[in-house]
């Protein structure tokens, strides 16, 4: 999809935030933030079910043996922080920006996203099954061996991101443009494929990709 039709709706977020100490505050069930900034902390061995986020920025936190199961994210801001193997399963985002971010097996699996950004982020391995997503992007960023099976794509984009053995069975990556993406090999049938935009010099990888034998002439 062209970059001129991306209408992806920023964080709405007050300038004026109030400091939240971590090691301070108790992740019970159902929690609620809002109105705040987690900066140079960590959150680990949390386990919290249906918390919810409003206007908040995470700044350098690292999430170590956390869960987060049906969280709600509405205008979140994460800069430099490492969310790596966290449970965000079944998690709903609303104006969402991954800056900078290591994501390395997030389980995303059955969340929604909408009007949700990952710029510079590394999500190799994570876990988007069964995720719907309207609105997203993926900017300079990694996919690498992420499980993206039976996704929901609407006004989905991939930009200069690797997406290098990323499997996306029963997701349809029509209107879809991955001609900037790396890869040398996709977990996708010809099905799933139909209608993807790529590049001129990705089409002999994708046809090996298929299943297809290239005759050059020679």
């Amino acid at each position: 999809m062209s970059s001129k039709k991306e209408k992806i709706e920023a964080p709405k977020i007050s300038s004026e935030l109030q400091s939240l100490d971590v090691p301070d505050y108790e992740w019970a069930d159902e929690i609620e933030i809002s109105d705040s900034i987690i900066q140079d902390s960590g959150v680990h061995n949390q386990s919290a079910y249906k918390p919810c986020f409003d206007r908040v920025v995470f700044n350098n936190v690292s999430f170590r043996a956390t869960s987060l199961r049906k969280a709600e994210f509405t205008d979140v801001r994460f800069d430099n922080c490492d969310l790596s193997n966290i449970d965000l399963s079944e998690a709903v985002f609303h104006r969402v920006t991954f800056l900078n971010c290591k994501l390395l097996g997030m389980d995303l699996t059955g969340s929604m996203l909408r009007n949700v950004r990952f710029e510079q982020c590394v999500a190799d391995y994570a876990v988007l099954r069964f995720a719907n997503a309207k609105g997203v992007k993926f900017e300079k960023s990694s996919l690498a061996k992420a499980d993206m099976s039976n996704m929901t794509l609407v006004n989905f984009y991939l930009h200069e991101t690797n997406i290098d053995q990323a499997q996306l069975s029963q997701t349809k990556l029509g209107g879809v443009d991955i001609s900037s993406c790396e890869f040398n090999s996709l977990g996708a049938s010809l099905e799933d494929l139909r209608r993807c935009i790529i590049s001129p010099a990705q089409a002999i990888t994708m046809a090996t990709i298929l299943g297809l034998v290239v005759n050059d002439g020679t």
